[in-house]
């Protein structure tokens, strides 16, 4: 258990290294839209249950890193949908438990008619649920519930564009750096598990592998973050050239890491298989996952990436000569996507796809390089 523990506190300590500044940033941010939107409600529109404003405030700073303008427009989407049917359908047949059981039923309905997402369907029964409960006698709650939803969405938007923007360049550095070497690392323990022909090994190192894929989502939802932030934000307009770098690298990279698992899950079945396995595959493989590390380190220094360019020709040559030393079916298949992560890499580092491709020697085999039918 004690290994276990260990390993659960570092990747503890990592999350908290990678993501406490946005955390942080995103904390301020929801505090501060939440004061400001319970007295843009309050004292400027007069309303008298405000509430609500600095709910949806914090909620929509909360609830998405990125894609925060999307989230306004489905929180004041999801509202104004429960306000349509609850108020029409209350007129007709009154309140009660049965009434607004079936006001609820029919607005989120609605939702899923019109494919709202989740946060179209949760506005839009709780708005009903909110309209189908109050006493016939009390204020109409139908207008000021949609005022506030407009507040609060528009004054978290002000907030995390205009007052507290995140620093687009950093938290992407922050996130992506980790995200690569933990994909570096399992592949480095893939190749010394093929070196050592250890299969049980191997297959432990594809399950973390397809672990990592909270890692990986969570880095593709800062760099959506960062995005937003470039496009919408005066202040980091400056930081767009830099970021259109980052988000160039991300789709490749983004495809490196699916054929990587394949890559993984093929040498897998190789050692299972029994089948033959020259010393240049492993070392193409490892010099692949290292070429990964030192991506990120060229991207950091701000210096052209031709120390990776060149480890990952490296690893292309190893995938060649262990075709010439003699692959079973699925020792080739492991080559060719060998061949594929390391074009994909390439294409990151800023190449062309005609340059990556040619470097790479992926126009020669693209015929071994079918996509696996267990790919998830």
């Amino acid at each position: 258990m004690a290994p276990a523990a260990r390993r659960e506190v570092r990747e503890a300590y990592e999350r908290l290294r990678r993501y406490f500044i946005v955390a942080l940033q995103a904390g301020l941010a929801a505090g501060l839209a939440a004061g400001l939107a319970w007295y843009v409600a309050s004292t400027l529109l007069k309303n008298p249950q405000p509430l609500f404003a600095p709910a949806a405030a914090a909620g929509t700073i909360a609830a998405a890193i990125g894609n925060r303008i999307r989230r306004t427009a489905e929180l004041l989407g999801g509202v104004i949908l429960g306000v349509l049917v609850g108020d029409l359908l209350i007129k007709l047949i009154g309140a009660g438990p049965v009434q607004t059981g079936l006001v609820v039923a029919l607005a989120i309905s609605l939702a899923v008619v019109i494919r709202g997402s989740g946060a179209v369907m949760v506005q839009a029964g709780s708005t009903a649920v909110l309209l189908g409960t109050v006493e016939p006698d009390a204020p109409d709650l139908a207008v000021p519930r949609t005022a506030n939803a407009l507040v609060g969405g528009g004054v978290a938007v002000v907030v995390a564009l205009l007052l507290l923007p995140l620093n687009p360049v950093r938290v992407v550095h922050r996130a992506a750096g980790p995200t690569l070497d933990l994909f570096a690392n399992e592949l480095t323990a893939a190749a010394k598990a093929l070196a050592a022909r250890d299969a049980g090994a191997a297959e432990a190192s594809l399950g973390r592998l397809e672990a990592a894929e909270v890692e990986r989502k969570q880095t593709t939802e800062i760099v959506a973050a960062a995005r937003e932030v470039t496009s919408l934000s005066p202040w980091r307009w400056r930081r767009r050239a830099q970021l259109r770098r980052y988000e160039n690298a991300a789709v490749h990279l983004e495809l490196a890491y699916t054929n990587s698992r394949n890559m993984v899950r093929r040498v897998v079945a190789l050692l299972e298989a029994r089948e033959p396995v020259p010393p240049a595959l492993p070392a193409g493989v490892e010099a692949f996952g290292q070429s990964l590390r030192l991506l990120h380190r060229d991207f950091l220094a701000g210096r052209p990436p031709d120390i990776a360019r060149a480890r990952a020709r490296e690893a292309a040559q190893d995938a060649g000569r262990a075709r010439a030393a003699g692959l079973g079916f699925s020792g080739t298949i492991v080559a060719s996507q060998l061949l594929i992560v390391v074009g994909e890499l390439l294409q990151a580092s800023g190449m062309t796809k005609i340059e990556a491709d040619r470097t790479a020697g992926v126009c020669e085999h693209r015929p071994d390089s079918r996509p696996d039918p267990n790919d998830r």
